[in-house]
């Protein structure tokens, strides 16, 4: 059996799986540097495994943001669409998106998210109607 495992970075990921690698805002960071061609290229090995990897949270300005969000920010560029991406790692831990509906991938990115911010990217996701509101 082949096994083709790759392993890239992020700097941010919405609730879709939506992964920006190259921008912050309208700041250039980096190139794309192949990510979406490696991915693409494990997700088609037998037995493949692609893996974005990112800090939950970043800081600017003595300011904590997630890096995971709700909707990716309007000026910054998708590197990797939501299709392709299968393995997403924080430090709180590991999913895999892979075959996922919309709903299945805001929880399990929401669980990955630093605690700060999981019940405000939970109330986001209610409102943009990626999860189901709860009648009470």
């Amino acid at each position: 059996m082949i096994t083709r495992s790759r392993i890239c970075n992020a700097a941010q990921i919405d609730l879709f799986g939506q992964a920006c690698s190259e921008t912050a805002g309208l700041r250039q960071i980096s190139g794309t540097g192949g990510q979406l061609q490696f991915i693409r290229g494990a997700y088609a090995s037998r037995g493949g495994k692609a893996f974005l990897c990112l800090a939950s949270t970043y800081e600017r300005g003595g300011k904590r943001a997630s890096r995971i969000v709700a909707r990716i920010d309007e000026s910054n560029v998708v590197t990797t669409p939501r299709t392709d991406v299968m393995y997403v790692v924080t430090e709180y831990g590991i999913v895999n998106l892979k075959g996922k509906s919309v709903p299945e991938r805001a929880r399990a990115l929401i669980a990955l998210a630093h605690p700060e911010f999981r019940e405000q990217l939970e109330r986001e996701a209610r409102e943009y109607g990626l999860l189901a509101s709860v009648a009470y």
